[in-house]
């Protein structure tokens, strides 16, 4: 796939798709931003081991402590994005008669899409350290309990049923390990397919299981 022109950030697309933040929301979302892109920076410049959170605040022009204050982990800063709002949001203005994988589908696919447009290098560099370092993968399976977490809530308000009823932490797990695996094999391929299509085919697994 060519990349795609880059024409707006998507961390401030995503701050234009969340008008209910607060000048001091928008301020800490700006400083993860800044923090986050000096990080890609760096990583590119120096490696993913040889990068120092003392470097990274630096770079980003704040001070060590700010920057475990808005991200615990150096593999935290790589992981998380701002996005988890918007598709939760996107979940519940789906039509509430939509299948719930159906609803799904449509927002990620969409979501996986605009990434794309707007960071295409930097999403190729953070799947492609998802498969090089393994300290990001076990990161990023402590980060999927959170954004489960917040699937579990949509698809209980959409369904009637306890967000923390088994079968919907099953259900929601399944969900996103579908994300996970669709990003990991565009990156053993060297991103040479679609995402979005991946994306895709994954969430059809979940709904149809192996034929």
């Amino acid at each position: 796939m060519s990349a795609m022109p880059r024409t707006r950030s998507l961390d401030s697309l995503a701050e234009d798709m969340q008008p209910q933040l607060g000048l001091r929301e928008r301020k800490k979302l700006k400083t993860r931003v800044a923090i986050r892109r000096a990080t890609y920076r760096l990583i590119a410049e120096q490696g993913y081991d040889a990068t120092t959170v003392e470097q990274i605040a630096e770079a980003a022009e704040v001070s060590p402590s700010t920057v475990f204050r808005y991200f615990p982990t150096k593999e935290d800063i790589v992981l998380t994005d701002e996005f988890d709002p918007v598709i939760v949001a996107g979940l519940r203005a789906r039509p509430a008669g939509e299948p719930f994988l159906e609803s799904v589908r449509h927002v990620l696919v969409e979501a996986t899409r605009l990434i794309l447009a707007h960071d295409h290098e930097e999403t190729i560099q953070r799947t492609t350290l998802l498969v090089q370092v393994p300290a990001l993968r076990a990161r990023m399976m402590q980060s999927m309990a959170t954004s489960s977490r917040n699937l579990c809530q949509v698809i209980a308000e959409r369904t009637g049923r306890d967000e923390a009823e088994l079968e919907v932490r099953a259900y929601a797990m399944a969900i996103l390990g579908a994300v996970y695996e669709a990003s990991l094999y565009w990156a053993e391929r060297d991103h040479k397919d679609d995402l979005a299509e991946l994306v895709e085919r994954a969430l059809s697994a979940v709904r149809d299981g192996l034929r």
